[in-house]
Order: C-alpha cells, then sequence, then structure tokens
C-alpha cells in the first residue's frame, strides 16, 4: 500500500485539513448548537469515508493490501449516514454511552480496591478513581447537555490532533512522491 498512500498523499492531506478545520471550529464556537457538531461531524466521517475509499481503491489497482482500508471506509460513511439521519438521537446515545460506561468502570474500581486491600497500601487511590468514574457517568446522566458540550470539545481537540498528523504523513509523501524517496533539495535564491 506504500505507492498506494504516496500518489494519494493530497488525499491524507485533504482528510488532515478538514479534521483540522472541524477541531478548530468545535473548539473556537463551542456556543455552536450540538447539533450543528453532529452535523459537521456526520459530513465528515462520510467524506472521510469516500477519501479512503478513493485510497483502497488505488491501493487495489496497484496490487498491494486494501481491504482494511476500504472496511474502515464504510465504517466511516456508515458513521455518516447515522449522524446525518439521526442527529439528536446519535448525540445522546454518544453522551449515555459514556455515563453507562463510566458507571460500570467506576462500579469495577471499586471493587477491585475493595478486593485489593489487604494487599496491597495506597488501594484508596484505586477507589478515588472509580468514585470519580462514577461522579463523572452521574453527571452525564443528570446534565446531559454540557455533558455533551464536554465531549464536543474533547472530540474537537481529537480532530485538531488528528488532522495535523495527517497532514504532517501527507506532505512526508509529497516530498517521497516528488523527490523518490527523499525530501527535494532546496535550492538558491535567484540572484545568490
Amino acid at each position: 500500500m506504500t505507492s498506494g498512500l504516496v500518489t494519494s498523499w493530497w488525499a491524507l492531506a485533504l482528510r488532515g485539513l478538514l479534521a483540522i478545520v472541524f477541531g478548530v471550529l468545535t473548539l473556537v464556537m463551542p456556543g455552536l448548537t450540538l447539533v450543528a457538531l453532529v452535523l459537521l461531524f456526520g459530513g465528515y466521517a462520510f467524506v472521510e469515508g469516500v477519501f479512503n475509499a478513493l485510497g483502497a481503491f488505488r491501493a487495489a489497482r496497484a496490487g498491494e493490501r486494501w481491504g482494511l482500508a476500504l472496511l474502515e471506509s464504510l465504517v466511516s460513511v456508515a458513521a455518516g449516514v447515522v449522524t446525518l439521519l439521526m442527529p439528536g438521537l446519535t448525540l445522546l446515545s454518544l453522551v449515555y454511552l459514556v455515563a453507562f460506561w463510566s458507571l460500570v468502570t467506576g462500579g469495577l474500581e471499586l471493587a477491585a480496591a475493595v478486593r485489593l486491600r489487604k494487599e496491597i497500601k495506597g488501594e484508596w487511590m484505586l477507589a478515588l478513581a472509580g468514585v470519580a468514574s462514577i461522579a463523572f457517568g452521574a453527571l452525564l446522566l443528570l446534565a446531559p447537555g454540557v455533558g455533551a458540550l464536554t465531549i464536543a470539545l474533547w472530540v474537537g481537540a481529537y480532530a485538531l490532533v488528528f488532522g495535523v498528523t495527517l497532514v504532517a504523513l501527507g506532505l512526508r509523501l509529497r516530498a517521497r512522491a516528488v523527490g523518490g524517496g527523499r525530501p527535494p533539495p532546496l535550492r538558491p535564491l535567484p540572484g545568490h
């Protein structure tokens, strides 16, 4: 898949730019309605899936492995379609999923702390982590709107880091495509 990635460096860079735009919008305008954020995510996931499919098809034509890229594409497109068709349900489902996950893991952390209290010192730290997880889950259930905004900000931060990473990778692949495996040499300015 290496030559497929090199020849489609622009698709990676464009995916990265889309992720950066999504991340910046999410972080800079937290007052944006959560439904709009969900729709923006749905559109991003859909477009990202399409670009992944392009990479998979190029890899297939080059005789390289393409199955995982196509699977990732299908998952992204499906997530985008579901999100675009049911934005409210998608947002609420995400908040409740995180809330219940936090409650369950917190309970398990507390149980582990009780079980370990005779075997180790400092088990109270695990118990404290369990209490924090339970409190976080309970707060999400009590105020899903605030929880959704918090999750949106974390998604924005993730998208920004993910986007910068993809752009950097795309530019490195471009340098390889242009320079035959190494960055192009620096040329002196005219007149120097």
